[in-house]
C-alpha cells in the first residue's frame, strides 16, 4: 500500500514530465495570455458585479489546467479504490466540480480561510495538501492529513477547517471564522459552502443574520450541483434562486463550470469583504457527475443522457482545454501530455 501510494502521489503531482517532450514545446511560439468574454453573473442587491471579460495568462492557464486534472484524476483513482474495497466508509467524490475549488482557491490568498461540507477532496489539494496525504487518509493510513481518522467527510489543512459531515453545521463555523478574521483586525475573508441540499437548514440563516449584523467578512457560498442527496432542487426547495436566499445580504449567481467566472466572482466577492461592507453570497451553478455518494449510482433520479450532456457540453476541464488551444495559450499536444501524466495504467495500482 506505501509504494502504491508513493505512486500514485508522484504520478498526479507531474514527477514523471519527459524533457524531450519539453523541448518540441519550448520550440513554438506561444501567446503569453488571452483575453475572454465570460457569462454575467446573475446579481442580487448589487449595482454592479464582476467584469464580463479577464485576462488568462499562459502561465495560470497551465496551472489551472494541471490541478483541475489532478483532482479530477484523483477522484476517478478513489472511486476504483474504493470499488476494490480499499477505501471504506463513505466517500463523496466531485469530479465534474473542478472549476470551483480551483476557480475558488484562485480567487484569494492563501492567508484566507475555507470551510466547507463532506465533498472535500478538491478543496483539501487546492488549499496545499498533496495527493499522498489525502489518498493515505481515505485508505485510514496515519499518513493521511487526519491521520487516517476522519476518511473522506473530514480532511483538514492550513487556513481549511473540514470536511464537515453534519449537513449545513460547517455554515455557522464559517461565520465565526470570520468574525475571528475581524475580531484579529487581519485583511482576511472566510470562504464558507454549502450545497444545495442543506440551503433549507435554518442553521445557515442563523448565520446569516449574525453575520450581516456583525459585517463579518464571510462568502457564502452555495455549491449547486442540482441534487442533493437523491432530489432534485426543483423537488426540495420552492425557490431555486439560491443567490437571494440571503435576503438582506447581496449576492451573485456564478456558472460554476467555468473557472474564470468563477475566479472572478471570487475575487468580486473577496474585495467587497475587505472593504467592511460585510457579507456576501455566492450560488455556484454546477454539477457532479458521481452519484451523491459512493453507495448512489446517481441515475435512478437523473439520466445518463443528462450526465452525458453536461460532460459534453460543460466539462470544466474541456472548456478551459479549448480556450487555451484556441487562442494559442497552449497546443493539444501539451495538454494531452499533462493528461498522460496524471495518469495511471491499471497495473500500478495493484496491492504490493
Amino acid at each position: 500500500m506505501r509504494k502504491m501510494l508513493a505512486a500514485v502521489s508522484r504520478v498526479l503531482s507531474g514527477a514523471s514530465q519527459k524533457p524531450a517532450s519539453r523541448v518540441l514545446v519550448a520550440s513554438r511560439n506561444f501567446a503569453n495570455d488571452a483575453t475572454f468574454e465570460i457569462k454575467k453573473c446573475d446579481l442580487h442587491r448589487l449595482e454592479e458585479g464582476p467584469p464580463v471579460t479577464t485576462v488568462l495568462t499562459r502561465e495560470d492557464g497551465l496551472k489551472y489546467y494541471r490541478m483541475m486534472q489532478t483532482v479530477r484524476r484523483m477522484e476517478l483513482k478513489a472511486d476504483q479504490l474504493y470499488k476494490q474495497k480499499i477505501i471504506r466508509g463513505f466517500c463523496h467524490l466531485c469530479d465534474g466540480q473542478e472549476a470551483c475549488c480551483v476557480g475558488l482557491e484562485a480567487g484569494i490568498n492563501p492567508t484566507d480561510h475555507l470551510i466547507t461540507a463532506y465533498r472535500a477532496h478538491g478543496f483539501t489539494f487546492t488549499r496545499g495538501l498533496s495527493v499522498r496525504e489525502i489518498l493515505a487518509e481515505l485508505t485510514g493510513r496515519k499518513g493521511g492529513c487526519a491521520k487516517g481518522k476522519g476518511g473522506s467527510m473530514h480532511m483538514y489543512a492550513k487556513n481549511f477547517y473540514g470536511g464537515n459531515g453534519i449537513v449545513g453545521a460547517q455554515v455557522p463555523l464559517g461565520a465565526g471564522i470570520a468574525l475571528a478574521c475581524k475580531y484579529n483586525g487581519k485583511d482576511e475573508v472566510c470562504l464558507t459552502l454549502y450545497g444545495d441540499g442543506a440551503a433549507n437548514q435554518g442553521q445557515i440563516f442563523e448565520a446569516y443574520n449574525m453575520a450581516a449584523l456583525w459585517k463579518l467578512p464571510c462568502i457564502f457560498i452555495c455549491e449547486n450541483n442540482r441534487y442533493g442527496m437523491g432530489t432534485s432542487v426543483e423537488r426540495a426547495a420552492a425557490s431555486t434562486d439560491y443567490y437571494k436566499r440571503g435576503d438582506f445580504i447581496p449576492g451573485l449567481r456564478v456558472d460554476g463550470m467555468d473557472i474564470l467566472c468563477v475566479r472572478e466572482a471570487t475575487r468580486f466577492a473577496a474585495a467587497y469583504c475587505r472593504s467592511g461592507k460585510g457579507p456576501i453570497l455566492m450560488e455556484l451553478q454546477t454539477y457532479r457527475y458521481h452519484g451523491h455518494s459512493m453507495s448512489d449510482p446517481g441515475v435512478s433520479y437523473r439520466t445518463r443522457e443528462e450526465i452525458q450532456e453536461v460532460r459534453s457540453k460543460s466539462d470544466p476541464i474541456m472548456l478551459l482545454k479549448d480556450r487555451m488551444v484556441n487562442s494559442n495559450l497552449a497546443s493539444v499536444e501539451e495538454l494531452k501530455e499533462i493528461d498522460v501524466e496524471r495518469s495511471l495504467e491499471p497495473g500500478r495500482w495493484r496491492m504490493q
